[in-house]
């Protein structure tokens, strides 16, 4: 099993698929960000991080230009990263709260980490395109990852991801089509919970839109239901 997630994660790093996306995050690690002008940027597709034998699954949207597409980690580097791993370390799924670079000593337990494109794109918007064209990689984990019982998705792009990887598979769902909010929990038929949480990007941390208590609330749900 390790192996071939492993094996997946290298075909995630040298996919070519879409050239928007290649462009703007090569474009993004020679230009840079003055804060980081002494960074070697990872500007390539970003492969996912975690728990093998991971119980939770958490979905985000994709890299940050400047977060993951500059470290080669996803959800590193960037405020959005602060706030999960803070919380995934709160509730005993990580070993430190703190994700700068891959070389930090960041491990997760019961817990990968993964996205709905793997590319920093323009304006934090994919395609309809881009999104299908990384669907295969989403599905393959899923088929791989075979002990997840909670997955938390980050927004509603991941949430509404996922779905499309369930309809994909011909998992069933529900009957009602699943509304995404925040903090809602669905018990999907196979055993599997899937709970809605805001994305903790800077927009919504930083309105107030999300706050810590929201989102540590979301794990607190995680890591009942999976230790359930």
């Amino acid at each position: 099993m390790r192996e071939k997630i492993a094996q997946l994660q290298d075909r995630i790093i040298r996919c070519k698929l879409c050239p928007r996306l290649a462009a703007h995050r090569q474009r993004i690690a020679q230009v840079k960000a003055p804060r980081y002008a002494d960074w070697d940027y990872w500007g390539r597709p970003v492969p996912s991080f975690g728990d093998d034998r991971a119980r939770l699954l958490v979905i985000g949207l994709a890299p940050a230009a400047h977060g993951g597409n500059r470290t080669g980690r996803i959800f590193t580097g960037d405020r959005s990263g602060d706030w999960l791993f803070e919380a995934l370390h709160d509730f005993g799924f990580a070993n430190q709260a703190t994700s700068t670079h891959r070389m930090d000593g960041l491990t997760l337990t019961d817990c990968y980490v993964t996205a709905a494109v793997r590319c920093a794109p323009p304006d934090n918007k994919p395609s309809k395109k881009e999104f299908s064209n990384c669907r295969p990689y989403l599905l393959q984990e899923l088929s791989l990852l075979n002990s997840v019982k909670v997955v938390v998705a980050l927004g509603r792009i991941a949430f509404d991801a996922y779905l499309a990887c369930r309809k994909e598979r011909g998992v069933p769902i529900q009957k009602k089509p699943l509304r995404f909010g925040h903090s809602l929990v669905y018990h999907l038929p196979e055993g599997i919970t899937l709970i809605a949480s805001y994305h903790p990007s800077q927009q919504n941390t930083l309105t107030g839109r999300l706050t810590r208590p929201m989102f540590h609330a979301v794990f607190r749900h995680a890591r009942r239901w999976v230790d359930n």
